[in-house]
């Protein structure tokens, strides 16, 4: 009897977790999660599932990759809730998002073509008052403004070496020009993108001294394989989905 308890629709953990290359605890884990159904006990109170349990560990574990394991989590919960509007709702919330991210990127491709590569400054040319009312000459505040950030998010860029303003020799007070307005704009897309800040500061220097953007094109076209893999990613977890959502009936 204890090498075989698989009889009929009965599984142990032990099946369930083998399938999936999981721990037994794993499994359990899930279970006083909400993720699965509450197993089924024996008469010496061990756990037992069915293939309604097997379906909804296919379904949680293929909607991971496209949602993340916290809303694939609370999917699940409402669905085994009897939520199922509640599951929905979580899952176009996520659509929404990865349309989001995908507006986001474009957002950068538009503000890469409209971007030149930056000038270097002359030797010895301060950037002056000219540097304020001229075309890409900004103080910190209205930069901030444009961007939609506060301030001092500006200066932990320019710490981290994302922009180098200069300052106004009457005020002190820092002068963006174009070319810091640029790594401004792009540092923010990518920000918003998931980038850290760890890995556009390469970008941005390289911008600078490669002297255009393409160095951007790598991280781009990874963005869209990312961006592309998570909408595939969210059909394969819709199908599983559905399939344990018909089991339930």
């Amino acid at each position: 009897m204890g090498q075989n308890l698989q009889s009929g629709d009965r599984l142990r953990p032990v099946d369930l977790a083998r399938g999936h290359g999981l721990s037994t605890q794993a499994v359990r884990n899930y279970e006083e999660a909400g993720i699965l159904p509450a197993a089924g006990r024996t008469p010496h109170g061990y756990r037992t599932y069915t293939s309604l349990h097997a379906g909804a560990l296919r379904a949680f574990l293929a909607l991971v990759p496209g949602h993340g394991h916290r809303t694939a989590t609370s999917i699940m919960r409402a669905v085994n809730q009897g939520a199922v509007d509640g599951a929905f709702r979580l899952i176009d919330e996520s659509h929404a998002q990865l349309l989001a991210d995908r507006q986001t990127l474009q957002a950068v491709e538009n503000a890469l073509r409209d971007l030149e590569p930056a000038t270097a400054p002359k030797p010895g040319a301060g950037p002056g008052p000219a540097a304020v009312s001229g075309p890409g000459g900004t103080f910190i505040g209205p930069l901030a403004d444009q961007l939609g950030i506060r301030p001092a998010t500006l200066r932990k860029w320019e710490r981290a070496g994302l922009m180098r303003p200069h300052r106004d020799p009457q005020t002190g007070y820092r002068v963006y020009d174009e070319a810091d307005v640029r790594d401004a704009r792009l540092t923010h897309q990518l920000r918003r993108g998931g980038y850290l800040l760890e890995q556009i500061a390469p970008l941005i220097a390289q911008v600078r001294t490669a002297g255009g953007l393409e160095p951007l094109g790598a991280a781009l076209h990874d963005w869209h394989g990312r961006l592309s893999a998570r909408g595939r990613a969210m059909l394969t977890g819709a199908a599983e989905l559905e399939a344990y959502l018909r089991e339930r009936g």
